[in-house]
């Protein structure tokens, strides 16, 4: 129970962590960006497919609220109410949601374990936990008919109607929140670093020589691994992108076939060409979770083990 309040509390922490990005849509500046149609529907260019920026519903000055951020604070809502209602009763032989809750927790706890160790999946699983929950759930959430799909926009002259204002849109399918996650990982593991290595050990671990060698050759082992702290530590700095760009894209662009399968088919057919990628979009939204909790499991166990790699370093 207490580990489920936990996971409760970091969904709240991880979702306003989006509230001060999330105001305009992030677009990579090296990936060349689709040209629009150039044709103009009521004041709008048209385009194929969803667009990069999500849609602002509100703005009060310099806070603007998108379609994305609802759908954040729509599935952070739903899990907390969903835990309270089903812990609400504990039973000591659990059933129906509680069993449900019991069985999640526990089954990634043990996994985590397995791979980081007993030690510091103690001190880090409520953040891994809660960041494959979220995600997942989130991408559940973007498959939803009419997420993505109902909206504003504009009849081609085939007779395609195309979203130009979605209503409501996959949250992971925003590049600031995919980011804003990565940054909190990336404060946690810094932390967590810290907390495992002090100061001195952390630079050490980056910067320090291993192995056992003396004399001319531990001279040169040490700017060897003075420049190979420098790639780690640019690869470090890189990991933030990488992580964000990798689960938007994937959900990014999941959202967009979907849309195209569904024109495909036509008025009639429409519904059905889609439907195998949308199974297997949900096998996506599965692995892009487990994917991103296994990342930042892994770089958490890398910067917190000792130099002869037996385990989890201990807290200083």
């Amino acid at each position: 129970m207490r580990t489920i309040r936990l996971l409760l509390t970091a969904v709240v922490l991880l979702v306003g962590t989006a509230f001060g990005v999330s105001g305009e849509q992030i677009v990579n500046p090296d990936v060349p960006q689709a040209e629009p149609a150039g044709v103009v529907h009521g004041g709008e260019v048209a385009h194929h497919g969803l667009p990069q920026a999500a849609p602002i519903i509100k703005e009060f000055g310099w806070f603007k609220i998108t379609n994305s951020m609802v759908v954040t604070w729509g599935v952070a809502l739903f899990l907390i109410i969903f835990a309270q209602i089903a812990m609400r009763n504990v039973k000591e032989v659990p059933e129906g949601a509680q069993n449900f809750w019991e069985w999640l927790v526990e089954g990634l706890y043990s996994f985590l374990e397995g791979i980081i160790g007993h030690d510091l999946v103690r001190k880090t699983f409520w953040f891994f936990a809660t960041i494959f929950i979220f995600i997942l759930f989130a991408n559940w959430f973007g498959l939803i008919p009419g997420v993505g799909t109902v909206g504003y926009g504009y009849t081609d002259a085939q007779g395609h109607f195309h979203v130009t204002k979605p209503l409501l849109r996959g949250a992971n399918a925003d590049l600031n929140m995919t980011l804003s996650m990565a940054m909190v990982f990336f404060f946690c593991w810094t932390v967590w670093a810290l907390q495992a290595n002090g100061p001195g050990g952390f630079i050490l671990h980056l910067f320090g020589p291993k192995g056992d060698t003396k004399g001319a050759l531990k001279a040169l082992m040490i700017l060897v691994f003075i420049a190979v702290g420098v790639l780690e530590v640019v690869s470090i700095l890189f990991r933030p992108v990488s992580l964000s760009f990798r689960l938007y894209g994937n959900i990014f662009a999941g959202e967009n076939m979907l849309e195209s399968m569904a024109h495909l088919g036509g008025a009639m057919w429409g519904w059905l060409v889609p439907l195998p990628f949308y199974f297997m979009e949900l096998l996506v939204g599965l692995v892009q979770a487990l994917v991103f909790m296994l990342l930042t499991a892994v770089f958490t166990l890398l910067i917190c083990t000792h130099e002869e790699g037996h385990g989890p370093a201990h807290e200083h």
